[in-house]
């Protein structure tokens, strides 16, 4: 690789100020890492990628980003739960490996006590689209196709036990209607099968690629899960108005670390992730796609979790499987 002068120069002039902040730094060299549960080019990878570089300037020392996937998450979050308890690893994650995947299935970890919440970073609604495969354009035509074919419809998410995968439980409990699933292990590879036809639905995040496809058509949104419609996409109902009020779920993410990890690391964390999601960058990469930005302190963010995991217990009997 080469530098221009210029890309040097700034280099070589940031330099002295990095080292008055890595001299002050309570982290180590060679520095933190954030594991991302969600394979690369998604939503939570720019986001990871975007509070890397504010917290490697913040805290400084290198803050790189890796990728853990698998399992909608738990894969990831199991080697969390396994890692040091030093502060030095991270994970960036929604919180259903903690809140709904353990009532679903087995995992390895203990998601009340194996992992402790650092800090929220953004709520994200939950948009069902249909590919170029699908031949209807509102959501009443998945109702009336799948009521007529049961199992011929296939919806994709980006994984089992995921906001995307609760959403189609919820439609077929609230409905009556039967789709068959498709998980993936995350939006990648997902997104470029759903525009190659291999699926009729999607669950999906809002993020800028997705909505680039739904403007220029290769995409048809139908529904979104959130408190009310969204700004990008004034003409699409969400679930509740469509009368499907137990499918109108948002997905919040956040970062994790080992239990263990003294508090004030801990601390630290928090205020310091709190602070880059607040900074113009983020906020607008957030914002433009109608992803909420959510910051909390420690407590609430760990009373949330806590909630939704009560919440969530229900669905343990509900007959949804874990494949």
């Amino acid at each position: 690789m080469t530098f221009s002068r210029r890309r040097w120069l700034a280099a070589a002039l940031a330099l002295p100020a990095l080292c008055d902040a890595a001299a002050q730094s309570p982290w180590p060299m060679p520095g933190l890492r954030i594991v991302v549960v969600y394979p690369p080019g998604g939503l939570s990878d720019g986001v990871a990628r975007a509070l890397a570089d504010r917290l490697t300037t913040t805290l400084g020392v290198p803050v790189r980003v890796e990728h853990r996937a698998g399992g909608g998450g738990s894969v990831g979050m199991q080697a969390l739960a396994r890692s040091a308890p030093d502060g030095l690893t991270l994970a960036f994650s929604a919180v259903s490996p903690l809140t709904l995947r353990p009532h679903l299935g087995t995992v390895g970890y203990d998601p009340l006590h194996d992992i402790v919440p650092v800090a929220s970073v953004m709520l994200t609604p939950v948009v069902i689209v249909g590919t170029p495969a699908f031949s209807g354009s509102r959501f009443a035509d998945v109702l009336a196709q799948a009521r007529a074919r049961p199992h011929a419809l296939r919806w994709a998410t980006s994984g089992l036990a995921t906001a995307g995968h609760l959403v189609l439980e919820q439609v077929q409990m609230g409905s009556g209607i039967q789709v068959t699933h498709i998980p993936y292990k995350g939006g990648g590879q997902q997104l470029t099968d759903a525009l190659g036809g291999q699926f009729e639905l999607l669950s999906t995040n809002v993020a800028l690629a997705q909505l680039r496809y739904m403007e220029s058509g290769r995409f048809k949104p139908l529904a979104v899960g959130a408190p009310e419609r969204l700004a990008v996409l004034p003409q699409v109902p969400t679930f509740a108005e469509l009368g499907l009020p137990q499918a109108n779920i948002t997905s919040l993410f956040g970062l994790f670390a080992p239990a263990g990890t003294p508090a004030a690391v801990l601390d630290r964390l928090n205020g310091e992730i709190n602070a880059a999601v607040q900074t113009p960058g983020i906020q607008e990469r957030l914002l433009a796609s109608d992803n909420l930005p959510a910051t909390m302190d420690r407590a609430a963010f760990a009373r949330l979790i806590r909630e939704e995991w009560v919440s969530n217990r229900r669905l343990r009997g509900a007959g949804i499987r874990m494949e």
